[in-house]
């Protein structure tokens, strides 16, 4: 059934959803659940066609800057952390990493040659490559080293064969390809 006054009816709603965006001050989100609201209420409620309203005022989606450290600030942080906390603070300064990209590194993703990162299935899931920090690499090498050692303890402990829920279900001498970053079976960090 069609209403003969249905048109009028979509300039209340663009104005007032438009209202929301300017007087108001809503979110996006917010005048897009309040539109969808008034279409689902005009269509399943009142049983009335509203075809697509048109010419509305968008709320605008405010620009957040990043909140970022100071070189000085960065130093005083690194200088409270120590060991594999250290290795990932100065990942996530050096190489602008974010954090669960950093805890999933593996060793393959880190060209010691070329001093380059590559991040697999980052940020919108997608792979890119990023510096990897010349000031890192020994400490990085040394962890290596280290992360191979806990490895071998780990197999020698019966700890290969079996599912690990700390790497999402992989074996656990599969994770001993990742950096150590963020899991250790036996022993402490």
């Amino acid at each position: 059934m069609r209403s003969p006054h249905l048109g009028g009816v979509r300039v209340e709603i663009r104005a007032f959803i438009s209202h929301l965006a300017v007087e108001g001050s809503v979110t996006a989100s917010t005048q897009t659940v309040a539109l969808s609201a008034l279409l689902y209420l005009y269509r399943d409620v009142l049983k009335q066609e509203l075809r697509y309203v048109s010419n509305i005022e968008r709320a605008r989606k405010p620009k957040r800057l990043p909140t970022v450290f100071t070189r000085d600030e960065v130093k005083r942080l690194l200088a409270n952390l120590d060991g594999t906390h250290w290795l990932i603070g100065g990942l996530l300064y050096g190489s602008g990493l974010r954090l669960m990209e950093c805890l999933r590194l593996r060793v393959k993703d880190v060209d010691f040659t070329y001093g380059q990162i590559t991040v697999r299935d980052g940020k919108g899931e997608k792979d890119r490559v990023t510096m990897f920090p010349e000031s890192l690499k020994e400490r990085i090498r040394h962890h290596l080293e280290k992360v191979r050692l806990w490895h071998q303890d780990d197999l020698r402990a019966g700890y290969g064969e079996g599912l690990s829920a700390l790497c999402f279900g992989a074996k656990i001498s599969q994770c001993a390809k990742g950096l150590g970053l963020a899991v250790r079976i036996s022993g402490p960090q």
